[in-house]
């Protein structure tokens, strides 16, 4: 039985069996070619994840603060809305603040590494 499940041929077919599955879940037909490991996806970096995670916060603080402007000017805006927003924009830098906290401690545990 294990010789079965280890021969050469075995292998190759269940090899190509699940190239093709991951082709069809990635939504590309590739056939059966073999992975060069060049991935074809572009991936943002980690610099622009960190870019649109912060342009996503600021955007959060500044439609908290027009919300809260409009409701001081006496535009019809629900106090429930102007709160809401302000824990979200509230929230939303806390976890930035603690994400950027965890990434220096990771960056300052590396650096006292003994090499």
């Amino acid at each position: 039985m294990i010789e079965k499940a280890t021969s050469a041929s075995n292998i190759a077919s269940m090899l190509q069996t699940l190239k093709a599955a991951q082709a069809q879940a990635s939504g590309g037909v590739q056939g059966m070619q073999p992975n060069t490991g060049v991935n074809e996806t572009a991936k943002p970096s980690f610099l622009e994840a960190v870019r649109g995670a912060v342009e996503q916060v600021n955007a959060t603080q500044q439609a908290s603060a027009s919300l809260r402007e409009g409701f001081e000017r006496g535009e019809d805006v629900p106090l429930t809305d102007v709160v809401m927003s302000m824990q979200k924009s509230s929230l939303a830098f806390e976890a930035t603040l603690q994400v950027r906290n965890k990434v220096l401690r990771a960056y300052e545990d590396i650096l006292n590494m003994p090499v």
